[in-house]
């Protein structure tokens, strides 16, 4: 059984990679997976990966940094982990803030 927080990575992902069957994979057949669907992208529409990856809010920085520094690992693999971390690390600051209150009336909201 998958782990709460992997159950949240899995219908994450589903949402930008519908293509690809994240359900009960392990986090190395995750990035496998991943970085399948990020490699046909890469040779098939390339313009909506970068759509997919800048609406994470993958770091772009770190990407070419990456990149550069691992040039013998292919690009694909690379993008796969940063989109994993970076879907983890929006887990955890999701369940750092705690939930709006409902007894806030609605006018008062913002």
């Amino acid at each position: 059984m998958a782990k709460i927080e992997d159950q949240e990575i899995y219908a994450s992902l589903s949402r930008d990679w519908p293509m690809a069957k994240f359900e009960n994979a392990t986090e190395d057949s995750l990035l496998h997976v991943l970085a399948y669907s990020v490699n046909e992208l890469i040779k098939s529409d390339f313009h909506r990966l970068m759509s997919i990856l800048y609406r994470i809010d993958v770091s772009e920085k770190k990407l070419r940094q990456l990149i550069g520094t691992h040039k013998g690992t292919d690009a694909a693999t690379i993008i796969a982990h940063l989109i994993i971390e970076r879907e983890k690390q929006k887990i955890r600051t999701k369940k750092g803030f705690p939930e709006r209150s409902s007894d806030i009336p609605e006018d008062e909201i913002w």
